[in-house]
């Protein structure tokens, strides 16, 4: 069982299953968001909405907030049965679009949220090919954890950022719990360095603590 999951709860009559979001990147994105002012968002990994309706929440009364929100709402391998983090992703994705349409009731402007049902690789593709690239101020990757995926995710939201974007990438640091250890081609942190390392000349790294990684796009 992990530790960080509880029985559902109600916040503000969100409904969430764990705090993942508001006892992590919450505290940095508190200072960071408004410095970025993004109204254009892409969330990769979305679960039950807590972080698309925190940005909700916090931009709608500056104007218009356009996100878009990608996940399969199947989990990932931690999430299938026997996983550390084994969830019912049908309940998952029904308190998703509660928590969103809620949110969305209370905006003070226009929000316009698009639901992507699908792998990150197949929708973010579909995104470029729709004409939208550089369309993005603000990308949060908190998809699979499998270092391929996360390769793809990180290179194509490269090309969906706009100049002077930010990437968030969640969960630098994490590790699954194997019965052999930490497996690197299970992990993000290979190929998150390995992107840094890749674009250096094309970011800047914007100091956070260590379980996120954030970078501004200054080139393409």
């Amino acid at each position: 069982m992990n530790e960080d999951r509880e029985d559902a709860f109600s916040s503000d009559q969100y409904q969430y299953t764990n705090r993942w979001f508001s006892g992590g990147a919450k505290s940095v994105w508190d200072k960071l968001i408004p410095q970025v002012d993004p109204s254009k968002i892409l969330e990769i990994g979305s679960y039950e909405g807590a972080s698309a309706c925190y940005l909700i929440d916090m931009l709608s009364p500056r104007g218009r907030v356009e996100m878009h929100c990608i996940d399969t709402w199947e989990g990932g391998i931690e999430h299938k049965s026997g996983g550390a983090f084994e969830s019912d992703m049908t309940s998952v994705e029904k308190r998703f679009l509660h928590n969103t349409r809620l949110s969305i009731s209370r905006a003070q402007n226009e929000v316009v949220l698009m639901q992507h049902r699908g792998r990150s690789d197949d929708e973010l593709a579909r995104l470029v090919a729709e004409g939208r690239r550089g369309y993005f101020d603000f990308i949060y990757v908190d998809g699979s954890h499998q270092a391929p995926d996360v390769l793809s995710d990180a290179i194509l939201s490269f090309v969906l950022l706009r100049k002077n974007g930010v990437i968030a990438f969640d969960d630098y640091l994490w590790q699954e719990r194997l019965s052999y250890g930490a497996d690197p081609l299970r992990c993000p942190k290979l190929v998150i360095d390995a992107f840094t390392n890749i674009f250096f000349r094309k970011i800047r790294i914007i100091s956070a603590p260590l379980q996120q990684l954030y970078v501004q796009k200054i080139d393409d």
